[in-house]
C-alpha cells in the first residue's frame, strides 16, 4: 500500500515542446500548455517548456520578453529558422535534442508536426507522450507540398513511437483507430469559470456595449469560416456589429481579403490579435459568439465563450457539435445561406439567446475541467 502510495508522491521531470511559447495566446496549443504546466508545478513536480524564438505568429509588435521562469515553469528557447514552414520545424527539432539528452521522465510533444521528432527523446530511452490538437495536414497552410508531408509523417511517427498518444476528440480517436489500428487515450481540454467583466476599455475604443455585437474570435485563418460569416452578416438585418478578433497567422494576405470582403459594411469591425483585459471584456459583452469553422481541433474558444455565459452559433461539425451538444445554435457547415439565417433569427428571438446564456457557463465548467485534465494526463505519464 505504502509502495504505491508513495510511487504516486514522486516527482516527475516533465518537458513540453511543441507550443509557439509560454504565457502566450497564439493559439490553442499554448493555452493548453499552459494550463497543464502551472498544474503540474503546484503538484510539485518540475516542468520544462521549450519555446520557440522568433516573432509572435500576428507580427513583431505582439513580442513579449523573454523569460527564463513562468509561474514556476522553467522556460528555455531553442535555436528557431523565422522563415515560414521551418520555424516549427527547426525549434521541434532542438526541443527533441534537449529533450533527449536532458534528465527527463516525461517528454510531452504537442501537435503533429512536432511529433516528428517524437523518435529522438525515445531512443534516449525517455518516455513520450504525443497530444494531437487536430490532424494539421488538412489546414489550408499545409494543404500543398512540404508541409503536409511532414506533418504525415508527424502523425505515423507519433502512432509508432509514442508511448501514449491523447487525442482532443471523439472523432480524431476514431481516425487513429481506423487509419493505424492504434489506441489513443481521450482527454479533452478544461476550461476556468472566469469573472464577467464590463464593457468598459471596448466602449472607449470600438464603441460597443453589452449585447451590441456578435464576435468571433480567434486566429483569421480560411479554415475558421470567417469568409462564410462576413458574407452571411452582410445580408443580415440588425443594428449589431460584428466583431472579428485575432491576428493573422504567417501572413496577412487572407485577412485582406477579408477586409476587403467587408469593406462596405460599417457594422464590421476587424480588432486585429486581443488579449489581457479587451479579450475578456469582448467575451463578457456579446450578444453571440460564432465559431464558423470547417476544421477544428478541440476548440478552446469556444469552451472560453461558453464560460462568459455566451450563447454560441457554431458550424456542425463534429468537433464542435460535441462540445455543445445541445445548449447552443448550430448551422450547416459551409453554408452561408443556413448561417445566414440562424444570425438572423438569432438577431430577432433575444429570447431564445438568453436561454442559452443562462444555461452555458454551468453546463460547460462542469464538463470540461482543467483539474480533471491534469489528473488524466497524470495517470498515463506513471502508467507503465
Amino acid at each position: 500500500m505504502n509502495r504505491r502510495k508513495s510511487k504516486h508522491k514522486e516527482k516527475l521531470n516533465i518537458a513540453m515542446f511543441g507550443q509557439k511559447r509560454i504565457p502566450s495566446r497564439e493559439g490553442g496549443v499554448e493555452i493548453v500548455v499552459e494550463e497543464l504546466c502551472t498544474r503540474m508545478v503546484a503538484q510539485g513536480h518540475n516542468v520544462t517548456c521549450y519555446n520557440r524564438g522568433g516573432h509572435h505568429v500576428s507580427g513583431s509588435e505582439y513580442d513579449s520578453k523573454r523569460l527564463k521562469e513562468y509561474k514556476g515553469i522553467r522556460l528555455k528557447t531553442v535555436p528557431t529558422i523565422e522563415k515560414k514552414g521551418l520555424a516549427a520545424v527547426s525549434s521541434s527539432f532542438f526541443a527533441a535534442l534537449c529533450c533527449a539528452f536532458g534528465r527527463y521522465d516525461i517528454v510531452h510533444i504537442h501537435a503533429e508536426g512536432p511529433a516528428f521528432f517524437a523518435w529522438l527523446p525515445k531512443l534516449f530511452g525517455k518516455k513520450v507522450i504525443v497530444t494531437i490538437h487536430g490532424l494539421d495536414w488538412q489546414r489550408e497552410k499545409w494543404k500543398s507540398g512540404f508541409g503536409s508531408k511532414f506533418i504525415h509523417q508527424g502523425e505515423k511517427n507519433a502512432v509508432k513511437y509514442a508511448d501514449e498518444i491523447i487525442v482532443l476528440s471523439k472523432g480524431v480517436q476514431d481516425y487513429f483507430e481506423k487509419e493505424y489500428g492504434r489506441k489513443t487515450v481521450f482527454i479533452p481540454n478544461g476550461v476556468n469559470r472566469p469573472k464577467i467583466q464590463d464593457a468598459e476599455l471596448i466602449t472607449e475604443k470600438y464603441g460597443l456595449e453589452k449585447d451590441s455585437y456578435i464576435l468571433f474570435l480567434g486566429r483569421l485563418v480560411p479554415e475558421k469560416g470567417i469568409r462564410y460569416l462576413v458574407e452571411a452578416f452582410k445580408n443580415v438585418k440588425t443594428d449589431k456589429k460584428l466583431v472579428i478578433a485575432g491576428g493573422s497567422s504567417d501572413t496577412d494576405s487572407f485577412m485582406n481579403e477579408l477586409k476587403d470582403l467587408a469593406k462596405d459594411d460599417d457594422r464590421i469591425i476587424f480588432t486585429g490579435f486581443v488579449q489581457g483585459q479587451i479579450l475578456k471584456e469582448l467575451y463578457s459583452n456579446a450578444y453571440v459568439y460564432t465559431l464558423p469553422s470547417d476544421l477544428e481541433g478541440m476548440p478552446l474558444s469556444l469552451l472560453e465563450a461558453m464560460s462568459y455565459r455566451n450563447c454560441c452559433l457554431v458550424s456542425n461539425i463534429q468537433e464542435c457539435a460535441e462540445v455543445v451538444e445541445d445548449r447552443a445554435l448550430i448551422f450547416k457547415k459551409s453554408d452561408v445561406e443556413d448561417l445566414q439565417e440562424k444570425l438572423q433569427d438569432a438577431c430577432d428571438h433575444s429570447e431564445l439567446v438568453m436561454k442559452m446564456k443562462k444555461q452555458a457557463a454551468d453546463f460547460i465548467c462542469k464538463k470540461y475541467n482543467w483539474d480533471e485534465v491534469v489528473k488524466e494526463t497524470m495517470k498515463l505519464y506513471r502508467r507503465k
